[in-house]
């Protein structure tokens, strides 16, 4: 092996270490250790952190972060819902283990993750609030299939609250009005867009 591929390689060896993130929403001190290959590793990306700085929740709350990544969603929830819970799911292995580092390491005993693709393995549970950072790339058969299921997974009262980048949003905007008979959008930036969605409690 030349000098140069053995000095490669042990440069390349620092990329399997945890990063490390830091950061505060709304005062709220997190942290979070990430791994590359996850969304947005080096730090909460700017269509969660909308999301987040415009979220309203009740101290008892039950929770479903939808796509979790490593947990800045539902982990920020578990600590302002004191008396509700959290439940995350993602369909990345890593992500789910990394979200688990991370509901230890910020000493979250009110929140779960695991394997799920999308709503499949929740089960009979129902929830008064549903979050996602809806991935844009995953196509409208799918996000059509996540705001089905949303209806389905809320309490009478419940409410959808999702971020995507502000080209989705007339597309959500119709799908929220198919099948919750009502939109609102919360906030709109230079480049994301958070709105809600409410199940009739009739």
């Amino acid at each position: 092996m030349s000098h140069l591929q053995t000095t490669s390689f042990q440069q390349v060896e620092k990329y399997r270490q945890d990063l490390l993130i830091h950061d505060s929403i709304k005062g709220c001190v997190l942290q979070f250790k990430t791994t590359w290959g996850l969304f947005s590793p080096r730090g909460i990306d700017a269509g969660s952190r909308l999301l987040l700085e415009n979220l309203s929740i009740k101290p008892d709350d039950q929770c479903l972060d939808l796509g979790c990544g490593y947990g800045p969603l539902g982990i920020y929830m578990a600590k302002q819902t004191p008396r509700g819970s959290v439940c995350m799911v993602d369909k990345d292995f890593v992500a789910v283990e990394y979200c688990q580092k991370n509901i230890l390491l910020n000493r979250i005993d009110n929140a779960e993750c695991f394997l799920s693709n999308g709503f499949n393995q929740l089960e009979q549970r129902r929830f008064d609030l549903i979050v996602s950072n809806l991935p844009a790339k995953v196509g409208n058969e799918m996000l059509s299939l996540y705001l089905a299921d949303a209806w389905h997974y809320l309490h009478p009262g419940g409410r959808l609250l999702v971020v995507t980048i502000s080209g989705m949003r007339k597309f959500i905007q119709r799908s929220c009005n198919t099948f919750f008979d009502n939109y609102k959008k919360i906030k709109q930036g230079k480049n994301y867009t958070v709105a809600m969605a409410v199940k009739s409690s009739c």
